[in-house]
């Protein structure tokens, strides 16, 4: 596999450079997959309020002097805008990952046809359920929720070809959709945290690495552990999370808040919303 300078990513948390979305142009809540959907599932979705945030949210993006990648959007892949699932980069490789549901598979091509035409080189893991939702990575250590979407065979073929890293397996209640839904690493020592959904023994292997940040059950709903890390202690955080934004600002935080209410309704914010493919 030739290295790429193109791709870099040790962290959650190194300034950001460039990034792959996709516009919400044919989002809609097609089939109920996660209990935000439930929620709206009567309401739906509009589309032009979800394009008009979407916008504005990389407007904020290369406002900060971020390469936003689009990729094409197809009327058949509702869940598009949710880019952050259909791989992740470690280090200078992109995986490329299998989705697990069958409203999602077929996103993964999209993708590598478009690593294709740019000529970089990616891994793809079409043998494991895994979605990027699920995979935090810090440093030597990549935390892998096990989820519907993410099995524990996945995360154990990505510790037997990553044996530099250390791949902890981290078990969630399942209605929680992803683990950055309940958990995301957004410094060097600080996380952000909803301890409900998660494990004694991991809520104590995290306190144990990082300054914890709880987020309310309400805040939880609205996605609050689903912020986007863009580097410097700048963050990306809606507007509605008061409590977190509150805590966030305390621990020296930038908080940028950027509306997209809308597209969280099919149950994915911010770092859904995203797939880094060069931080540093």
């Amino acid at each position: 596999m030739t290295l790429n300078h193109k791709t870099f990513c040790g962290n959650e948390y190194d300034q950001l450079k460039r990034v792959i979305l996709c516009q919400p142009q044919y989002m809609t809540i097609r089939e109920v997959i996660n209990e935000t959907q439930k929620e709206f599932e009567n309401e739906g979705i509009h589309i032009k309020l979800a394009l008009e945030q979407h916008s504005e949210f990389v407007r904020t993006l290369e406002a900060n002097e971020i390469e936003v990648i689009l990729l094409p959007y197809h009327k058949k892949f509702p869940e598009q805008v949710f880019t952050r699932d259909i791989g992740f980069t470690l280090g200078q490789t992109i995986f490329v990952a299998k989705m697990a549901h069958d409203v999602r598979i077929g996103e993964e091509d999209v993708l590598k046809q478009w690593l294709d035409d740019e000529e970089m080189s990616y891994y793809n893991l079409a043998e494991d359920m895994i979605e990027g939702g699920d995979v935090i990575i810090d440093g030597e250590t990549i935390y892998v929720g096990l989820s519907n979407r993410t099995h524990l065979e996945a995360v154990e073929h990505l510790q037997s070809i990553l044996n530099q890293y250390d791949v902890k397996a981290i078990p969630f209640k399942e209605r929680y959709l992803h683990l950055d839904c309940v958990f995301n690493v957004i410094s060097q020592d600080i996380a952000l945290i909803y301890p409900p959904a998660l494990t004694k023994e991991d809520i104590d292997l995290f306190s144990s690495r990082y300054e914890l940040i709880e987020v309310s059950e309400e805040e939880q709903f609205t996605l609050g552990t689903n912020v986007l890390s863009i580097g410097n202690k700048k963050i990306l955080s809606l507007p509605i999370n008061k409590q977190v934004n509150q805590k966030l600002s305390h621990h020296g935080f930038e908080v940028i808040e950027v509306d997209i209410t809308e597209i969280i309704k099919s149950g994915g914010s911010f770092r859904c919303c995203t797939l880094p493919i060069l931080r540093g």
